[in-house]
């Protein structure tokens, strides 16, 4: 660790000229690599299980609802639905997927199920069996393989996350801030499967040796040696001090000594995967930003999945929206809904509606509070939010726990103020805290549920809202909404960070 620092140093006093220059030897106990077969062994016997099951189950309504007995070219033709599904997950890179985002993950999957069903049905068609399959049973099959197949994985990654299998060892480069801020991430996303194990930087040691929790090892060089003992073959290369020439010459000593190598560009802070492409230009490399909601044809089906979501939600709900009211009006007096004018699209106001979960007189109450109590104004300040409000009645705390209170805003949805997903709609007085995002708010329908919703809610700072809206715009895509809407029940299950 000495040495490490040592060289650290001497490269600072150097003027950082070369960040490749110094050597240090970093002394550490050799660390046991991670079983990947493991992980990949226990994700396609899940799939593989899971797909069974599903046939099996889709088997049994097929007589149920009596239909002939399936015959031997069917039954085998369920095999063979398996056999195509898991090797189209294969080559789709979803054994073990390291690396993908909950959205990219869930893109593949959809397209593993949909590209199953074409060869299945291109195979019928081409050798004249369409009439020996089930129709029925492909249908019941492909649609429970659509909803479940997510599902299952999440919770197969889950457990062997709690296992300690789940993830690979990766080594960071680069110990400033970014570095810091990328190991945040990755530890907070574990679901990417990169674990740091390690963070090297030619420029600066952390203070104490330890970055995010992760030991610091020594210089940009050490890197290689290192990670070669531990079996570590993937690096993440962030260093904004590094010079231009020092920077590309970190990059080509990286890819010759790892098999994959992660550059992040620093000028890039806050783009992410799902809206950047690289482009190849005859040698130099591009980076394209797509913007997904400047697209019309995304924008109608956005709109096409919320009047769906609404209809089909809707009716399902309408004893729930009952009950609801009922309970709100047994437990004090006044009317069932409440609704405040809040910015939509374009800047425009509509009014948003809620389940009234405070007394009548809230706004009175709330003004002699913050008159009266200076750490509930400075609360309310912050968030525009109390964690105990005195303004809520007993009914309204279960609704807003439960976020219940937000089913009214399906009328919103319906009329086109609203969308399913979305940034938080937000008040005149709320405009000033957006700053420049407030210009990506105003292209997109507010939302009903949104990233904000299913990551913390009340628990983020209203600075972490913000930058959750402005991802959110930038990076849309309807397998983001999809992600989110999953996420929501939950949100709304656990009730996480409501009050």
């Amino acid at each position: 660790m000495q040495s490490g620092r040592a060289a650290a140093a001497t490269a600072s006093n150097k003027g950082l000229a070369d960040p490749t220059s110094q050597i240090g030897t970093v002394p550490e106990r050799r660390a046991q690599p991670r079983s990947q077969w493991l992980v990949t062994s226990r994700l396609v016997f899940s799939d593989v299980v899971l797909a069974c099951l599903i046939w099996f189950v889709a088997s049994i309504l097929h007589g149920a609802w009596g239909r002939a007995e399936l015959s031997e070219i069917a039954v085998v033709g369920n095999v063979s639905n398996v056999l195509v599904w898991v090797g189209l997950r294969a080559l789709l890179g979803l054994y073990p997927g390291y690396g993908l985002n909950q959205v990219e993950e869930l893109r593949r999957q959809t397209y593993a199920v949909g590209a199953t069903l074409a060869t299945i049905s291109t195979f019928a068609l081409v050798f004249h069996i369409g009439d020996l399959l089930s129709r029925l049973l492909l249908v019941l099959g492909f649609l429970s393989l659509l909803l479940l197949a997510p599902l299952a994985r999440h919770f197969v990654k889950r457990g062997m996350m709690r296992a300690g299998v789940w993830g690979k060892p990766v080594v960071i480069l680069g110990a400033g801030e970014a570095g810091a801020r990328l190991v945040r991430a990755l530890q907070r996303d574990w679901q990417l499967g990169y674990r740091p194990a390690a963070v090297f930087d030619s420029f600066l040691a952390p203070a104490g040796g330890v970055l995010e929790g992760v030991p610091y090892k020594g210089t940009a060089i050490d890197a290689k040696h290192w990670a070669r003992r531990q079996h570590i073959d993937t690096a993440i290369l962030t260093m904004p001090r590094a010079r231009r020439k020092s920077f590309a010459k970190l990059i080509s000593r990286a890819v010759a000594s790892f098999r994959y190598v992660i550059v992040i560009p620093t000028d890039l802070t806050g783009i992410t995967t799902s809206a950047v492409v690289a482009r190849d230009l005859s040698g130099t490399l591009g980076v394209e930003l797509k913007h997904n909601l400047l697209n019309p044809w995304a924008q109608r089906a956005k709109r096409a999945l919320d009047l769906f979501g609404v209809v089909a939600g809707g009716l399902l709900i309408c004893p729930l929206l009952l009950a609801i009211a009922v309970l709100i009006k047994l437990d004090s007096p006044g009317p069932v809904f409440y609704f405040q004018q809040r910015l939509g699209s374009g800047g425009k106001h509509f009014r948003c509606w809620k389940f009234r979960t405070m007394h009548t007189d809230a706004e009175s109450l709330l003004t002699n509070l913050l008159e009266s109590n200076p750490e509930v104004r400075s609360e309310w300040e912050k968030s525009q939010k109390l964690r105990r409000d005195p303004r809520v009645t007993r009914t309204g705390r279960f609704l807003r726990k439960t976020s219940l209170d937000e089913l009214p805003q399906l009328w919103n949805v319906l009329r086109g103020e609203m969308s399913l997903v979305g940034p938080r709609p937000i008040v005149d007085a709320e405009v000033a805290k957006y700053h420049e995002v407030y210009k990506l708010y105003r292209r997109v329908r507010p939302g009903v549920s949104g990233l904000w919703q299913v990551s913390g809610r009340s628990d983020t700072t209203y600075e972490e809202r913000v930058e959750m809206d402005a991802y959110y715009v930038r990076n849309w895509s309807v397998w983001l909404d999809f992600v989110i809407l999953a996420r929501t029940v939950k949100s709304v299950v656990s009730s996480l960070g409501a009050y």
